[in-house]
C-alpha cells in the first residue's frame, strides 16, 4: 500500500509502519548514521515524521474541505433538478392533449386562418388597385385627349377640318344640284306651286312661332322684371348693410382713436411724472448738499463757540483767581493793620494773645480758603461734568444725525444705483431690440433677395420647360395633323385649309416663327383704327439673301423689310 509522508512533530504513539517505509538508499544511509541518529539528507529527523494511509488522508481532506464539498454537491443537485425541470417542460410543451396544447393549436390555427384571409384580402386589394390604376390611366388619357382637343391650335385645325368637310359637302351638293337640274327641267311649274304652298305654310308657321315667341318674350319680360325687382331689393339691402358696416367701422375707428389718444396721454403723463421725479430728485440732492454744508458750517461754528467759551472760561478763571488773591492780600493787609494797631496799643502784655489771635485768624482764613477752594473745585468739577455731559449729548446727537444722514444718503445712493441699473437695462434691452430688429430686417432683405433669385431661376426653368413642352406639343400636333391630312387626301378632300392651319408656329399670327420663344408665330397689326393683321410674304429667298449677306450661319437679323 502506498503511503503519504507529512513532516511535523510527532504526537502520541507512533503508528505501525509498513515493512519498507523508506527507500533502500535511505536505509543504507540510516545504517551508516549509527549512533548519531536517523537524520535524512535534507535535515529531517525520521523520528519526527508521521506516516498516514490513503483512507486517513482522504478523511482529513474531507474534514478540511467539507463546506466546499457540500456546496459542490448542492450545486450539482440544483443543476440536475433544473435540467429535469427543463426536460419536463420541453416534453410537455409538445403534448396535444393538454389545455395549453389545445390553446396553442387553436392560436396557431387562428393565426394561419388570419394569415390566409390577409393574403386573400391583399390579393383582392391588389386586383382592385390594378383595376383602379387602369381606370385612372384611362381617365387621365381621356382627360389629356380632351384637354389636347381644347387647345387653340387643335381647335383651329379641327375648324379647318370642318371647313374641308364643308367644302367636300358643298362640292357634293353642287354636283347633286346639277344632277337635279338636269332631271327636273320640265317640273319647274309644279315645283313652283309646291314651293309657294310650302312658302305659305312656312309663313303661317313662322307667324305662329312669332306669336309663341312674343308670348314667351312677355313671360320672360315679366320674369326678368320680377328678378330685377328682387335684385334691386337685394342690392338695397346690401347697401343698407354696407351703411351699417360703415357706421360700425366709423364707431370702431373713433373708439380706436380715442383709445390711442388716451394711451398717448398716459404716456405723456408718465414722461411728465418721470421728469418731475427727476427734478425732485435733483432738488433733493441740492437740499441734502446744502444741509450737509450747513451742518459742516454749524459744526465749525460750534467748534469756534466752544473754543471761545473755553478761552472765556480760562480768562474768568484767571480773573477769579486774581480776585481771590487780591481779596486774600486785602484781608492780610487788614489783619496786619489791625495787628499793628493792637500791637501799638498793647505791646508788652498782648504778645501771646496776638499770636493766638493771629493763629486763629490764620486758621480761620485757611479754613475759609480751603472751603472756598473746595467749593470752587466742586463747582468747576460740576461745570466740567455738565459741560462734558452736554458735549457728549451733543456729540451723540450729532453722531445720530450724521448716521441718519449717512443712512439717508446710502438709501438715496441705492435708489440712484437701482435707477441707474434700470436705465442701463432699459438701454440694453432697447439696444438688443434694435439689433434684433436690424438682424430681422437684414434676414428679410436676404430672404427677399433669395426669393427673387429663386423666382428668377424658377421663371427661367419654367421658360425652358415651356419651350420643351411647346416643342413636344408642336411635334405631336404635326404628327397628328400629318395623319389627318394624309387621310383627307386619300378621301379626295381639299386639304389647303388643313395645311394652312397646320403650318409651323403657334399663335395664329402671320409673322415669322420665333425659334427662341418656343416657335410661336406673332401677329403684326396695322397702325390704324381697323386693327387688321398685316400679311407676311417672307419666303425661302429671304433666307438665301441673309446667307449671302451674313454668311452660312443662321442669323436672326432682318434686312429691314419683310413685306
Amino acid at each position: 500500500m502506498a503511503a503519504t509522508v507529512l513532516h511535523g512533530r510527532r504526537r502520541g504513539k507512533e503508528r505501525s509502519t509498513p515493512e519498507m517505509p523508506f527507500p533502500p538508499d535511505m536505509q543504507m544511509q540510516g545504517t551508516k548514521m549509527g549512533q548519531s541518529g536517523m537524520i535524512l539528507p535534507n535535515g529531517t529527523d525520521i523520528r519526527d515524521v508521521t506516516i498516514l494511509s490513503k483512507s486517513e488522508w482522504n478523511r482529513i481532506q474531507q474534514e478540511l474541505h467539507k463546506r466546499q464539498i457540500e456546496e459542490e454537491r448542492m450545486r450539482r443537485l440544483r443543476e440536475e433538478k433544473e435540467n429535469r425541470k427543463q426536460m419536463s417542460k420541453e416534453m410537455v410543451q409538445h403534448w396535444g392533449n393538454t389545455i395549453a396544447g389545445t390553446r396553442t393549436r387553436k392560436l396557431e390555427a387562428r393565426k394561419l386562418r388570419e394569415q390566409k384571409e390577409e393574403e386573400e384580402k391583399q390579393a383582392i386589394d391588389l386586383e382592385e388597385a390594378k383595376y383602379q390604376a387602369q381606370k385612372r390611366k384611362e381617365a387621365i388619357e381621356k382627360a389629356k385627349t380632351q384637354q389636347y382637343y381644347q387647345t387653340d391650335r387643335v381647335k383651329n385645325f379641327h375648324s379647318a377640318l370642318m371647313l374641308t368637310e364643308v367644302l367636300k359637302e358643298r362640292e357634293a351638293q353642287i354636283e347633286l344640284k346639277k344632277l337635279q337640274e338636269k332631271a327636273n327641267e320640265g317640273k319647274d311649274a309644279e315645283w313652283l306651286q309646291l314651293a309657294k304652298r310650302e312658302h305659305e305654310n312656312a309663313i303661317l308657321q313662322d307667324q305662329e312661332k312669332a306669336r309663341q315667341r312674343i308670348h314667351a318674350t312677355k313671360d320672360n319680360q315679366r320674369f326678368l322684371s320680377a328678378q330685377i325687382q328682387e335684385h334691386m331689393k337685394e342690392k338695397q339691402e346690401e347697401v343698407e348693410e354696407d351703411h351699417k358696416e360703415g357706421d360700425e367701422l366709423q364707431r370702431l375707428a373713433l373708439q380706436f382713436h380715442t383709445e390711442k389718444e388716451r394711451l398717448d396721454q398716459i404716456k405723456r403723463d408718465e414722461k411728465l411724472q418721470m421728469m418731475r421725479d427727476n427734478v425732485a430728485q435733483i432738488n433733493d440732492r441740492r437740499v441734502i448738499k446744502k444741509v450737509m454744508e450747513q451742518q459742516e458750517d454749524e459744526e465749525d461754528e460750534e467748534c469756534r463757540i466752544f473754543a471761545a467759551a473755553k478761552r472765556k472760561m480760562m480768562k474768568l478763571r484767571a480773573e477769579k483767581e486774581q480776585q481771590i488773591h487780591e481779596e486774600k492780600q486785602r484781608n492780610l493787609q487788614k489783619i496786619r493793620e489791625k495787628l499793628a494797631a493792637q500791637l501799638q496799643q498793647k505791646v508788652s502784655d498782648e504778645d501771646e494773645r496776638i499770636r493766638k489771635a493771629v493763629e486763629e485768624a490764620e486758621e480761620k482764613r485757611a479754613k475759609e480758603e480751603a472751603e472756598k477752594e473746595a467749593k470752587m473745585l466742586k463747582g468747576m468739577e460740576e461745570s466740567a461734568k455738565h459741560r462734558n455731559k452736554q458735549m457728549r449729548e451733543a456729540e451723540q446727537k450729532k453722531k445720530e444725525e450724521r448716521r441718519q444722514e449717512l443712512e439717508m444718503v446710502r438709501i438715496r445712493q441705492a435708489a440712484d444705483e437701482i435707477f441707474r441699473r434700470n436705465e442701463e437695462e432699459k438701454h440694453q434691452r432697447r439696444r438688443e431690440d434694435a439689433v434684433g430688429l436690424k438682424n430681422f430686417h437684414q434676414e428679410q432683405v436676404n430672404l427677399r433677395k433669395q426669393k427673387e433669385a429663386e423666382a428668377i431661376q424658377e421663371k427661367l426653368a419654367l421658360d425652358q420647360a415651356n419651350q420643351a413642352l411647346l416643342a413636344v406639343e408642336e411635334e405631336q400636333f404635326q404628327e397628328y395633323a400629318g395623319r389627318v391630312i394624309d387621310h383627307c387626301e386619300k378621301g379626295g378632300r381639299n386639304v389647303y385649309p388643313l395645311r394652312k392651319a397646320a403650318k409651323n408656329g403657334a399663335g395664329g399670327g402671320k409673322g415669322p416663327v420665333f425659334e427662341g420663344k418656343g416657335g410661336i408665330r406673332p401677329s403684326y397689326m396695322v397702325n390704324d383704327k381697323s386693327g387688321k393683321q398685316m400679311p407676311h410674304y417672307q419666303r425661302d429667298s429671304t433666307e438665301e439673301t441673309k446667307e449671302s449677306i451674313y454668311g452660312p450661319a443662321k442669323s436672326k437679323k432682318r434686312l429691314g423689310f419683310v413685306w
